[in-house]
């Protein structure tokens, strides 16, 4: 199997992931998540409540770097990127379809929103080839 496609794979396997994102005072926000991943495209998301303090740190923090890790015994990879908050509607029903692939339907929430993690840098044991 092609590097490339071992890390398709591994990003699309129903596993838990973590979020990891700076609080206002530097500390570390770590919660675990849903990630979907478009690898042709680079973009990491989460869908997640507007109300929620990872949704509400990052849409005040313009600009703000993350990370999304995910691990599996001795495999693990993780996204780096600067992260934006959307509430578009396109935007989030594109998120909720790739989530229910990798995962399943998820619940009806009126206020979601999508975390989209622009992937610039990725570490790890499966990493693509353009990582």
């Amino acid at each position: 199997m092609l590097a490339e496609d071992e890390f398709v794979v591994f990003w699309s396997e129903r596993r838990l992931c973590m979020l990891a994102s700076p609080r206002p005072d530097g500390s570390i926000h770590q919660v675990p998540v849903g990630v979907t991943l478009d690898a042709e495209r680079r973009v990491a998301r989460v869908i997640c409540d507007g109300a929620s303090y990872k949704a509400r740190n990052l849409a005040a923090r313009a600009g703000t770097r993350v990370a999304v890790s995910q691990v599996e015994g001795r495999r693990w990879s993780t996204l780096e990127g600067v992260a934006r908050v959307s509430r578009d509607p396109g935007a989030v029903a594109e998120a909720e379809r790739r989530y229910e692939e990798r995962y399943r339907r998820p619940r009806q929430n009126p206020n979601r929103v999508v975390i989209e993690i622009a992937v610039d840098r990725v570490l790890g044991s499966v990493r693509p080839v353009w990582g």
